[in-house]
């Protein structure tokens, strides 16, 4: 016979329909009842645009420590003479050399042979996982270095070359400011900032260079994209940007036009984007080395050669800040 309570939890805990179990049960009836996805929920990262956005040029071979290129003038004049006239102008060309580094960018991924086991019965690409890891970091220092350049190494970058113009955008908008923002309501004058930077480079080069590409942040981007030309109208700014300035060929947010210009403000760059005025250099692509054994572990040394971007007609280039 049972014995009786008048409360359930005055009656010990196998009359209460509990039943003991120790820790090593309890874990085991959770995993249990837990469902494991099979995909993974990576961190995402920034992308990267230096690849997209700039000519690639592999030409130069892996061992070369420096890229040499020549540009050639042609100078003289000539003029209207009379018969056996001996003062006849000369006509030359003088030429110019310009040198630039390559550097080599390297990393390393490791594992060890119980990784390896315990990997396989997991069913989780272990060591691809750490390859990309490392091609990663190799792609995120290429990509700065093909913005901003590295001083210590000699290497040059699309934004701190020192030879491309500089456009100063009237500070007309609300606030005395040059900001897009500031100017929001006025429509005319972002236009008037956005073609004043293709006119730019034409002027100055006198008519040689046509910029067809300009580079935004994307907070810029998103307000010339959304912000109608007109009152009413369902032709944003961007739309008229790109369809009244005939040479344009692409307008692009970048991450790093933003905060780049002096004193930490935004900045917009316009520029020819033909590999006979601008290239990224790569002399070697992304490789993993053989396999070091070290002890229990196996490392991998990751390796690739980079020699910055080079813009070989800087007027070819403008650029904007306060935007």
């Amino acid at each position: 016979m049972k014995p009786t309570f008048t409360k359930l939890d005055e009656a010990p805990r196998e009359y209460q329909g509990f039943t003991n179990l120790d820790e090593g049960e309890s874990i085991f009836f959770a995993r249990e009842l837990e469902h494991v996805k099979s995909k993974t929920y990576d961190i995402k990262f920034p992308f990267l645009k230096a690849r997209l956005i700039f000519p690639l040029d592999f030409s130069t071979n892996a061992g070369a420590e420096t890229i040499t290129y020549e540009q050639f003038d042609q100078v003289g004049m000539a003029k209207i003479i009379s018969n056996y006239a001996d003062d006849l102008p000369r006509a030359d060309v003088k030429g110019k050399e310009f040198t630039s580094r390559v550097r080599t960018i390297a990393s390393s991924y490791g594992y060890n042979y119980d990784e390896v086991q315990a990997a396989k019965m997991a069913g989780k690409p272990l060591v691809t996982r750490k390859a990309n890891a490392a091609k990663r970091a190799h792609m995120v220092l290429e990509n700065k270095i093909a913005f901003f350049g590295d001083a210590t190494h000699n290497l040059q970058g699309f934004l701190t070359n020192p030879n491309i113009q500089e456009v100063i955008i009237p500070a007309d908008g609300v606030g005395a400011s040059k900001t897009f923002a500031s100017k929001v309501t006025t429509p005319d004058l972002i236009i008037r900032d956005i073609t004043s930077m293709f006119t730019a480079v034409h002027d100055v080069s006198k008519g040689v260079e046509v910029a067809d590409t300009m580079l935004l942040p994307l907070n810029q981007w998103n307000l010339i994209a959304n912000t109608p030309r007109l009152a009413g109208s369902d032709k944003s700014v961007l739309d008229w940007a790109m369809s009244n300035n005939p040479h344009m060929k692409d307008l692009v947010w970048v991450d790093e036009m933003k905060g780049s210009g002096a004193g930490g403000t935004d900045k917009m760059v316009v520029y020819r984007r033909d590999a006979d005025a601008i290239t990224m250099e790569i002399p070697s692509e992304f490789k993993q080395l053989p396999v070091q054994e070290k002890g229990l572990e196996y490392v991998v040394p990751t390796h690739h050669r980079f020699g910055g971007v080079l813009i070989y007609y800087p007027l070819s280039v403008a650029f904007a800040d306060g935007i």
